[in-house]
């Protein structure tokens, strides 16, 4: 009998309390998950935070309110000295939330101060002994007038905007209820309607966020249709295809790390046969770097009469770029491949050294001035060199030399080299997509942009059956 009836009043209570322990169980719900978002930004947000503890602990405090948690504990003076203590530091982080929401500016700042503080001296009067029904009522004195000072402050500045509005409605619903039960409390009474305003807050709350969440996925679908736009205007300014030319086979590969990208490739051709190679690699990624990009094809294009003459058309490159770059900078290697002379000449910006595989041997020629954009009046140097037939070019980023392996090891000089080397009997489609497929395989999370340019300077036909011989 004794079972049946204690079955029936732990239902009875259960059934009383069905609202509150909704709400217990939402507030600490939403307070962890919060947490957990504030973990995952892995920054400090001062509203958020002060929000998932207050959530949390106002939903803890909920549950040790209710009649089944009075059930369950054993009657006791530390239980309601433990209860009260929480009753009372719930209301630091509401003031402190209320605080970070902006709405009450530096005169609110002194008064959430203030509440918080008397809140703190509270709960050490809680086990100092003071008397439970004193420091109950000093409480609430100190919530009503935290509470209505802050509103006042808070309804002096205008909502601007629709979130506004409504966050502004669950912060009154939430504290009108406060007030409703405090000065109840305080007047030897008894209230247990506050957590329907801190409900009416959740819901508001909840509104803000999904409209702040459907508002960031269609600002995200603009900016990935505008970067989508950004792509095909970038790879509009790069060469099409690799040119057909009489004397050499020339072939490119451009794999950006993100939509856009900073590195750079250009082909000139002149209408003797000779053609120019360059590659550039502006700082940085993303839309900046694209931007400074484009700029360095207008400015190679205003170069054009000196494509014969590397070091110069860098030095006008570089003139152009500076004071326009953004305190961003450009490296460049530029090679002029002339087969009416058989000569090569280069020159290079900070650029990593090009590489030229003659006779089944890699060497590099470097021939560095300043980096572009940096110094107008930078002074550039150029090399001229042989230039023989069945000769491969190599021009690249350093994209490709600085791609790290899982330990941190880069792919570097030696390894680009000994690919180069072991490409000598393939085409310069097939080497470019073999020093590609090894980065990346190296590197599988790419970095930065990678960039290649592989030029065959044409055996001739004589030079063709002596090979094969």
């Amino acid at each position: 009998m004794q079972t049946q009836i204690s079955a029936n009043d732990v239902l009875g209570v259960f059934r009383g309390d069905e609202v509150r322990l909704f709400v217990a169980a939402a507030s600490i719900t939403v307070g962890l998950v919060a947490i957990g978002f504030s973990f995952i930004r892995q920054r400090f947000d001062r509203l958020l935070s002060f929000f998932a503890w207050f959530a949390a602990q106002y939903g803890f405090r909920l549950w040790m309110q209710s009649g089944i948690y009075r059930l369950m504990a054993h009657p006791s003076v530390a239980i309601d000295r433990l209860q009260m203590a929480l009753n009372i530091f719930a209301s630091i982080p509401a003031f402190l939330f209320f605080e970070a929401s902006g709405l009450i500016g530096r005169a609110g700042r002194v008064i959430v101060q203030a509440a918080c503080l008397l809140g703190l001296c509270l709960i050490a009067s809680v086990f100092l002994g003071v008397p439970l029904r004193w420091i109950d009522n000093s409480n609430s004195i100190v919530v009503i007038a935290g509470s209505v000072s802050a509103m006042f402050l808070a309804f002096r500045q205008p909502a601007i905007t629709k979130d506004a509005v409504v966050f502004r409605v669950g912060l009154t619903a939430f504290v009108v209820f406060v007030l409703w039960t405090n000065v109840v409390e305080l007047l030897g009474g008894r209230a247990s309607v506050e957590f329907y305003g801190f409900a009416a807050l959740l819901c508001c709350l909840g509104y803000v966020a999904a409209h702040r969440a459907l508002d960031r996925d269609q600002q995200l679908s603009t900016i990935h249709q505008e970067l989508e736009i950004a792509r095909r205007i970038q790879l509009s300014i790069l060469p099409a295809a690799s040119p057909r030319l009489e004397h050499f086979s020339v072939a490119t590969r451009y794999k950006p790390m993100t939509s856009v990208a900073g590195d750079f490739y250009e082909v000139l051709q002149s209408g003797t046969g000779a053609i120019g190679l360059l590659v550039a690699d502006v700082s940085g990624h993303g839309v900046p770097a694209a931007l400074i990009a484009s700029m360095v094809k207008v400015a190679i294009q205003a170069q054009c009469h000196r494509q014969h003459d590397p070091a110069g058309l860098l030095a006008g490159v570089n003139e152009a770029l500076c004071g326009n770059a953004q305190n961003q900078f450009v490296t460049a290697g530029y090679v002029f491949l002339d087969p009416t002379r058989d000569k090569l000449c280069y020159a290079g910006a900070g650029h990593p050294p090009m590489f030229v595989l003659r006779s089944g041997q890699v060497s590099r020629i470097e021939e560095n001035g300043l980096v572009l954009a940096l110094m107008p009046t930078a002074a550039y140097s150029s090399t001229t060199q042989s230039l023989l037939r069945g000769d491969r070019i190599l021009l690249y980023t350093d994209g490709i030399i600085e791609a790290a392996a899982a330990n941190g090891e880069e792919f570097g000089y030696d390894r680009l080299s000994h690919l180069l080397q072991k490409s000598s009997s393939s085409t310069a489609e097939q080497a470019a997509d073999l020093i590609l497929e090894a980065v990346s395989a190296w590197s599988p999370t790419q970095s930065d942009d990678l960039t290649i340019i592989v030029c065959d300077y044409k055996p001739d036909y004589a030079q063709r059956l002596s090979m094969d011989a």
